[in-house]
Order: structure tokens, then sequence, then C-alpha cells
């Protein structure tokens, strides 16, 4: 039986994994993020416009229900906004430099 002698330092000290895109990927990675970042933004512009046209329509055809609703859903259209601008600095505060 042979016995593997493995030096205490290299079981010490765990190899940093950093990951990266590989070469040639990162302008399309950022295309895609860009992509991304756009179709949020233009959700969150629509949601608090349907909303504005739900309250107004609840309104206009007498209907308190629909009106009340179309406020909660404008509401919460900013909450995730306000989530949509501060949660990625949560993440990125708690995950570091992204080396492993």
């Amino acid at each position: 039986m042979t016995v593997l002698h493995v030096p205490a330092s290299v079981l010490a000290v765990p190899a940093r994994i950093c990951p990266q895109a590989p070469p040639g990927a990162q302008q399309y990675a950022d295309q895609l993020m860009g992509y991304v970042v756009w179709g949020v933004g233009m959700l969150f512009v629509l949601g608090v416009i349907v909303g504005i046209g739900g309250a107004v329509a609840g309104r206009v055809f007498g209907m308190p229900h629909a009106s009340k609703a179309s406020v909660v859903g404008i509401v919460v259209v900013f909450v995730a906004i306000v989530g949509y601008l501060v949660l990625p600095g949560i993440v990125r505060a708690m995950t570091g430099s992204g080396c492993v």
C-alpha cells in the first residue's frame, strides 16, 4: 500500500477561480445585456402607462375597483423599479469580486 504525501500548503489554499467570458464573446454579452436593460426599462414604462390608463378608465366607466387595482399596479411598478436599482448593488456587495 502506497501513501501519497501532499504538502499542507496545497490543501490549505484552494485555487481562486475567476469566471470570465471567452475571447471575443464580451461584445456579444454586452450587447445582450444592453437589450435586456432597455427591455426592462420599456416594461416599466409600459406598466405605468397601463396602470394610468386603467385608473382613468375605471373612473370614466364608474368602476372603482378597477381604478383601485390600477393604482396598486402603479405602486407595484415603482417598488419593482426601486428593487431593480437597489438589488444589484446588494448582490455585488455580497459576492465581492466574483472570484470563488
